[in-house]
């Protein structure tokens, strides 16, 4: 039977063996959270969110996806000018990374993976400021939570289920044989419809592949090919004489003589255009010359006065054309002069016949 002394040294070897069991639980669990153990330096930045999210304290901070720290402290504060980030969250990080760690990093809230826990994410990309120091408030980056997602999403699901309804709606339609699409699918006449078009369609392609008909010649007779070959050849030996100058049209577009009389002629159109404008020459005075504008205006109206007065049956001349016994006289004028040399060319003895008389 061991002694009493025995069994106090076996309780202390026990306690002693618990105790350093402890110890190294707890250092490995402390090593393995990220922070870095006891005696690395850190430093104790701040943030101010509208909403912690799930954050719990010891969540990691990373940098870039780096594991730097963690979260010491998550609470609400009620300072005036924290109304729209009331959620202050502290962070203990690691100085081994002080030189990438700015005053102006972004903090946000992520997630690791969909179910994943919620962590302090920053982003140092764009930074430009100072190394981050004890006590400074890093600024947030906005972005929409899962929430604002979904309530963002509930007006283009609403949309979605209406137009699923409308959906349903219309194959129900065209299930029941209805409308355009409904009696396609399920009118059996329009399918036999259908089905004699493709049989008078295949016959129709057999026809033309054998030759027969207009577009049948059209493809497989070889001698309206020699003709549109032969109609190919003439044309582009009528370009090739284009080109080389001959005929009128190679003339029209090679000779550089016509071109040379197309630029006087135009120099001369120009030439006689600015005379007119100038008031040179007959038409130049007749656009430009105010006394022959009025000269020929009176000269007009005379002429109007003139032809009113003939028209009115007035003069001579107006008699002539409005008079209807002038028109009647000249008439049997006309009538007897016929008769007359009607008469003449029957008996010309008897008009032509000359009496001498000897006194």
């Amino acid at each position: 039977m061991p002694s009493q002394k025995q069994l106090k040294w076996s309780q202390l070897k026990v306690g002693i063996t618990v105790l350093v069991a402890s110890i190294t639980l707890a250092v490995l669990i402390f090593l393995m959270s990220g922070t870095g153990g006891w005696l690395t330096p850190k430093i104790e930045v701040k943030s101010y969110f509208d909403n912690a999210g799930g954050l719990r304290v010891g969540a990691p901070v990373r940098l870039d996806g780096v594991d730097i720290g963690n979260v010491t402290g998550i609470r609400v504060v009620s300072e005036p000018a924290r109304k729209q980030t009331p959620v202050e969250v502290t962070m203990k990080v690691s100085t081994k990374y002080h030189e990438n760690l700015h005053s102006d990093s972004l903090t946000s809230l992520s997630t690791a993976g969909v179910l994943g826990e919620t962590y302090i994410d920053i982003d140092s990309s764009q930074a430009s400021g100072p190394p981050a120091r004890t006590g400074d408030v890093l600024p947030i980056r906005d972005h929409p939570d899962i929430n604002d997602v979904v309530r963002a999403s509930q007006g283009t699901l609403q949309n979605l289920d209406a137009i699923l309804k409308r959906m349903d709606r219309i194959i129900a339609f065209v299930e029941s044989g209805q409308g355009s699409v409904g009696k396609l699918i399920y009118d059996p006449q329009l399918y036999n419809r259908l089905a004699s078009t493709v049989t008078e369609f295949q016959g129709l392609m057999n026809q033309v592949s054998e030759g027969n008909g207009t577009i049948g010649k059209l493809i497989s007779d070889d001698e309206l090919y020699r003709k549109v070959n032969g109609t190919v050849d003439k044309l582009n030996l009528m370009i090739d004489e284009l080109n080389a100058g001959k005929g009128t049209a190679g003339k029209l577009l090679k000779d550089p003589t016509l071109y040379n009389n197309a630029n006087s002629t135009i120099a001369n159109v120009k030439q006689l255009t600015d005379d007119v404008n100038a008031g040179k020459g007959a038409i130049g005075k007749l656009a430009k010359d105010e006394q022959f504008a009025a000269k020929l205006q009176n000269t007009m109206d005379k002429l109007s006065a003139i032809a009113d007065r003939l028209e009115s049956g007035e003069g001579s001349a107006g008699k002539l054309l409005r008079d209807p016994a002038l028109f009647n006289n000249a008439d049997q004028m006309l009538v007897e002069s016929r008769e007359l040399i009607k008469s003449i060319r029957e008996n010309p003895k008897r008009y032509l016949t000359i009496h001498l008389k000897v006194f």
